[in-house]
């Protein structure tokens, strides 16, 4: 299984961007699909999760302000990022579980900056 996280980039506060995942290999069934982040310096946090159907958690700093989905047919997961703070920079990592044994799979970072 392998994940291709994109779309991380350099936004002034206020700004948005979008992530994109996506999920290669045996991945069926997907149990869960989320992003972490982690800042330079502290731990690797959670972001937002989401299971098929649509069950979501998302982490209280970015509740109203991050929007993930999912598109398990497609194995793609996406996170909107609107009114960024500079806060939010750090590296983003998209996570699954996934396949039939329901294991976790980690993609490598994107980098999210916000200047202030």
């Amino acid at each position: 299984v392998q994940l291709q996280a994109s779309g991380g980039g350099l936004v002034q506060a206020g700004g948005s961007l979008r992530l994109t995942c996506a999920a290669s290999g045996d991945i069926s069934p997907i149990h869960v699909m989320a992003w972490f982040r982690q800042a330079p310096g502290k731990r690797r946090e959670l972001v937002a999760a989401i299971a098929p159907g649509g069950r979501t958690n998302y982490n209280d700093s970015v509740k109203g302000r991050f929007t993930i989905s999912i598109d398990d047919a497609k194995g793609m997961a996406y996170l909107q990022m609107d009114s960024l703070k500079p806060e939010d920079t750090a590296v983003y990592y998209c996570n699954t579980q996934a396949g039939p044994l329901g294991m976790y799979y980690w993609g490598q970072g994107t980098q999210v900056t916000v200047s202030s």
